[in-house]
């Protein structure tokens, strides 16, 4: 059980970390030279949790959840843009539980087929990530199922942060971080465990600028939500619990364009042969497109959060 103290503790962070460990990769770093990327820094450390199970971050909270919280006969519901579904199928097969997974009609046909290949019951539910909350929550009271919240939860929100542990193991020497936001459980999540000890950055396209607007007004409000990473970067608005956290240790957050995360997808192809989905590009198009300025010997971070995309086909 997640610890009624919050934000959460490096200590209650490490404990979620040991048990959620069989269940999530440690997912590899890349330091790339600047140059391969046409970003005028002398390296940038790409953390490729795109490569994590089900495709995203989403992974490490889903398990949490599962891990820390008594889930009952009726299994699991979520709501999702798609990579949280994806990931709570994946960690329910992984430990027996029926899930049952709300999501809008923007999702994409790739996590909507990986969300069934996990074997959970796929629902269609309004046209943004609100519509299909406001059915998972009915589906909750009348099935009895658990709900696993997206980003606003503690275990969601402690689950996430289990990526920042990792990757200060294995990057000690970051001066700063670009992270991408959609609810802001992920950039919450980092921000906890660093606690102000390096600059964390926030990322969320121009089309949905949740945490933005929520920055501006000083709580959370309703926001656009739509742009080309609308499956992954765009709720209605950010989470009451990520909020205040942003605040405290989040040192700005950076709106990008639709075509700036376009590009920053095409780099990550041309120059590392990365696929991202567009959401997973958003945080390094601030840096490939200037909107983060950093000097030459800033030691820079970027989280590749997600890769379920439909960008790349095989084909004889």
């Amino acid at each position: 059980m997640i610890s009624t103290d919050w934000p959460a503790s490096r200590e209650q962070i490490a404990t979620v970390a040991r048990q959620i460990r069989p269940y999530v990769r440690r997912t590899p770093v890349l330091e790339v030279a600047g140059a391969d990327v046409a970003v005028a820094v002398n390296s940038i450390i790409f953390k490729l949790e795109l490569m994590q199970h089900a495709g995203s971050f989403k992974a490490r909270g889903a398990f949490t959840n599962m891990l820390t919280r008594d889930v009952p006969q009726a299994g699991v519901v979520a709501a999702s843009g798609g990579n949280h579904g994806v990931a709570v199928a994946y960690a329910a097969r992984t430990l027996g539980w029926p899930a049952t997974i709300f999501v809008p009609s923007v999702a994409s046909r790739t996590k909507l087929a990986r969300i069934e290949g996990y074997g959970a019951t796929l629902k269609i539910a309004g046209d943004r990530y609100a519509d299909a909350l406001a059915a998972s929550e009915e589906w909750a009271l009348r099935s009895g199922a658990l709900p696993i919240h997206a980003y606003d939860a503690k275990e969601t929100i402690t689950g996430q942060a289990t990526l920042g542990m990792e990757l200060q193991e294995q990057c000690a020497d970051l001066d700063t971080l670009l992270v991408a936001v959609g609810g802001g459980g992920l950039i919450s999540g980092i921000a906890c465990w660093y606690g102000g000890a390096i600059r964390v950055v926030g990322v969320e396209p121009e089309a949905a600028p949740t945490m933005t607007r929520a920055l501006e007004a000083g709580r959370p409000v309703d926001s656009p939500a739509g742009g080309i990473a609308a499956d992954s970067l765009a709720p209605k608005r950010v989470g009451e619990l990520v909020f205040p956290i942003v605040q405290r240790f989040v040192d700005r957050v950076l709106l990008v364009s639709d075509e700036q995360i376009v590009a920053a997808q095409q780099r990550l192809w041309d120059s590392l042969r990365i696929v991202t989905e567009p959401g997973g590009a958003a945080a390094f198009s601030a840096l490939l497109s200037g909107r983060y300025e950093c000097t030459a010997r800033e030691r820079v971070g970027v989280v590749l959060c997600g890769g379920n995309t439909e960008a790349v086909r095989f084909t004889p």
